[in-house]
């Protein structure tokens, strides 16, 4: 069976990247009144001309996005599990080759940031690790994902890649989505950012969302590191057809995209390309008009002046309070961060600033698949 790097194989960086830069505003025009845009359009939505279309393609995609998913704005988590790490990446406050402590939770220490979350409202949970497969892998999977999951209503992985076999294993313990974010899809932008470790391996991992969508996982998340490499528009292309590619061939599966730019960490680096917060907003827009059913997720990454401006416009999932270190809700370690969060209000901040602008927090939306019955919480909300 083919995957999506056969087809990035017939891909040419430098053939898109000349393409997006020569789209006229003829091409984001006929893009703007598609009513299913194509490839082709999609490469005008992201180009430099797409610029003075601003205000026409936030109007489109807050359109689309109220047709698809009403005001609601779901919320999520990030519980950090472990900093261990065997790679070395440059832009990466984990990497191995950075000084600093590290920890891994035991089950009395993930049953505190349980309750600290739980307290804070939160039903939906992203359990982030450093990549580790020896001492944070799938024996540390079985043992600590079914006591999460027991408290959470869905839950959802940001870890090392995994086998299809293992990916499986762990939908049977309650798993529903992953997120993996290719970084770029430039391979030699990609090479010289990976020094050491398993993640050197840039087709291992450009290929698990299609070991996720064969194991029958519900939800897959894509993204790219934008500034990592010297053409954040291509990568955001290729974001497109990675999504594009797993729609037609895992439609079973649901997605996300995530739109993470590069921020301050230990032994970080500087942005190769700069996307600034103009670009940013006429890319989530690009991909509403894209994909008017994809989940698209904006992190504490951004300000929050930013994110209450966006949000009303295409997002529909947001992280609020997320801490980037192991044991960081009952214990702030402020030293084991993975990134500096730029939006640190609490979860009842950014849902009252939601609310202010017409939306309406979520946060539960749904009940497992396995039967459980829904937990009691005051501030739960069941839209489907």
């Amino acid at each position: 069976m083919s995957t999506f790097s056969d087809y990035w194989r017939q891909l040419d960086w430098d053939d898109i990247s000349l393409r997006i830069h020569s789209k006229t505003a003829a091409d984001v025009e006929r893009a703007l009144n598609a009513r299913q845009p194509t490839r082709d359009d999609m490469m005008a939505l992201l180009s430099p001309a797409a610029s003075g279309f601003l205000e026409a393609m936030a109007q489109r995609a807050q359109r689309l996005t109220r047709q698809r998913f009403g005001n609601t704005v779901s919320f999520y988590v990030p519980l950090y599990l472990s900093n261990l790490c065997a790679n070395d990446c440059t832009y990466c406050g984990f990497s191995m080759s950075n000084h600093l402590k590290r920890k891994t939770l035991d089950a009395q220490e993930i049953a505190r940031e349980c309750a600290a979350l739980r307290d804070l409202g939160f039903e939906h949970l992203l359990l982030v690790t450093g990549e580790h497969q020896g001492k944070v892998g799938m024996d540390y999977f079985r043992r600590h994902l079914p006591d999460i999951r027991r408290q959470f209503a869905s839950l959802q992985m940001e870890v090392q890649p995994l086998s299809e076999e293992e990916y499986a294993e762990l939908k049977t313990l309650g798993l529903d989505g992953v997120m993996v974010y290719q970084e770029t899809y430039h391979e030699a932008q990609y090479a010289r950012h990976h020094l050491r470790g398993k993640k050197q391996d840039f087709f291992w991992r450009l290929e698990t969302p299609d070991r996720l969508g064969r194991a029958g996982i519900d939800k897959i998340g894509l993204g790219a590191l934008m500034g990592l490499s010297d053409n954040w528009r291509v990568d955001c292309y290729m974001v497109a057809e990675h999504l594009l590619w797993l729609q037609q061939h895992y439609w079973q599966s649901r997605f996300s995209v995530s739109f993470p730019r590069l921020r301050p960490c230990a032994g970080g680096i500087e942005p190769a390309s700069l996307m600034d917060e103009r670009q940013l907003v006429q890319t989530i827009c690009a991909f509403r008009l894209l994909a008017p059913d994809v989940e698209l997720s904006l992190s504490t990454r951004e300000s929050p002046h930013f994110r209450d401006h966006v949000i009303p416009l295409a997002i529909n999932n947001v992280s609020a309070f997320s801490k980037t270190q192991p044991g960081g809700y009952a214990d702030d370690h402020p030293e084991l961060e993975q990134f500096s969060p730029h939006d640190g209000r609490r979860p009842q901040e950014v849902a009252d600033a939601l609310v202010a602008s017409g939306l309406q927090p979520v946060w539960k939306d749904w009940d497992s698949w396995l039967g459980r019955s829904p937990q009691k919480n005051s501030n739960t909300l069941i839209t489907g």
